[in-house]
């Protein structure tokens, strides 16, 4: 809100270089800003009472997105890679797949590794849990088990993470 949008009985005000200067009625601080040239902005509405600043608006709104792109930029965004398994596979193509979740590890992606039952292996569920638990334990060097293997439906998830 800026400067005849703000309705509050009484705002704290803070002037142009950053000085308090004090509790005020919203019409005495418009007149402060409007001398100096610039608007009055509420920073923050929830205090009690809320704090307006005496600045420029456009300044203001340009320093505010130019603080969020710069946070944005700073932020690392996580994946979740799926690598699926069947209870029937061989060691080669396992080897294949630990290799495929180390390199999704090392970029920093975390690995939902699933072993799908179809037909009758929906018999031999817990017989096939050593697969998740050698896929875990060869990528232990770099990897941490997140979360346990879980029965779900038709499949056994496993979820794995880096080290840090």
């Amino acid at each position: 809100m800026i400067n005849e949008q703000i309705r509050d009985k009484e705002v704290r005000v803070i002037g142009e270089n950053g000085e308090q200067l004090g509790i005020m009625s919203p019409k005495e601080a418009l007149r402060l800003a409007e001398e100096a040239g610039v608007d009055l902005v509420k920073i923050a509405p929830t205090a009690k009472p809320p704090v307006c600043k005496i600045v420029d608006y456009g300044k203001f709104r340009y320093e505010q997105t130019r603080k969020e792109k710069e946070a944005k930029k700073k932020q690392k965004v996580i994946d979740v890679k799926e690598i699926r398994l069947s209870p029937n596979i061989d060691t080669n193509d396992l080897n294949t797949k630990i290799n495929a979740a180390r390199k999704f590890l090392s970029k920093g992606d975390k690995v939902k590794v699933t072993l799908r039952f179809r037909g009758r292996e929906m018999a031999h569920m817990q017989s096939s849990k050593h697969i998740l638990d050698d896929f875990g334990e060869s990528l232990s060097d770099i990897a941490v088990v997140e979360k346990e293997p879980k029965v779900e439906g038709r499949s056994m998830t496993m979820f794995l993470a880096e080290k840090r």
